[in-house]
């Protein structure tokens, strides 16, 4: 026999959810990836670099997972917890992690670097970037795209509308880039299909990427949450799409 909602729901409540590995979905999950594989699309961006930075690292998975960085290397993070998390990861591998605020301005120099990346930035402030960025550098970055997982989102708030469905479009970030003054010499999108296998991996998934649904807990949607594990239970696999896309700028010479 299965286990029972309770279960499922209480082990997926108590699970830590800091830094930005997924691993504890492993067999409860899956995501397609981009054809683009934007970790080792970095990586050789960072092998070419003199001077880079890593804006909202996260735990500092994806940075420490290339296998060569500039000998100048920083990363910020805003959240205390990941801000730990990277420095423990970090800081042997010779990159400084700085605690940042998500706001502007960014604590560096006009100018300071040849390579910003970014994977999945709350919100890209284009104008910084533009200006820490020395001439003839490269900004790349991945981004979560319109209506991400919205088939969950819309699952526990209902329809949303059209406005909010169509936010983090991807032609919306290629004209504040060139408001900015990059020029955008590469744009990629994709919708990928995402399953969740039970229960667990839903309650999981919307306490780490909180997001999604504001203010989640289990209390609070635990009829829902009760109703969508009959489903995947009846139906199997809750399938869902997120969206993404790369971005690589260029800063004018």
């Amino acid at each position: 026999m299965g286990r029972t909602f309770d279960e499922l729901a209480a082990e997926a409540a108590a699970a830590p959810t800091e830094g930005w590995d997924f691993s504890w979905l492993d067999g409860r999950a899956t995501e397609q990836r981009p054809s683009w594989g934007y970790q080792r699309t970095m990586g050789e961006h960072l092998a070419r670099a003199s001077a880079a930075l890593d804006i909202q690292t996260g735990g500092g998975e994806v940075l420490a997972g290339v296998a060569r960085r500039p000998a100048l290397t920083v990363a910020t993070e805003g959240w205390p917890p990941n801000v730990a998390k990277a420095t423990r990861l970090l800081h042997p591998l010779g990159v400084a992690v700085v605690a940042d605020t998500e706001e502007p301005p960014l604590p560096f120099a006009d100018g300071a670097f040849d390579l910003v990346v970014s994977r999945h930035p709350v919100k890209p402030w284009w104008t910084e970037i533009a200006r820490v960025l020395a001439p003839g550098g490269t900004y790349l970055s991945q981004q979560v795209g319109p209506a991400s997982v919205f088939e969950l989102v819309e699952f526990f708030l209902g329809p949303q509308p059209e406005e909010v469905r169509r936010s983090r479009h991807p032609d919306d970030a290629r004209a504040e880039a060139e408001a900015a003054g990059l020029e955008v010499v590469d744009l990629r999108f994709e919708r990928l299909r995402t399953e969740f296998f039970d229960i667990g991996a839903v309650v999981y998934f919307l306490r780490k990427v909180v997001w999604m649904v504001p203010g989640f807990t289990v209390e609070a949607y635990r009829d829902r949450l009760r109703e969508l594990h009959d489903l995947i239970e009846r139906d199997g696999p809750f399938v869902a799409h997120t969206t993404r896309f790369l971005i690589e700028a260029r800063k004018p010479e």
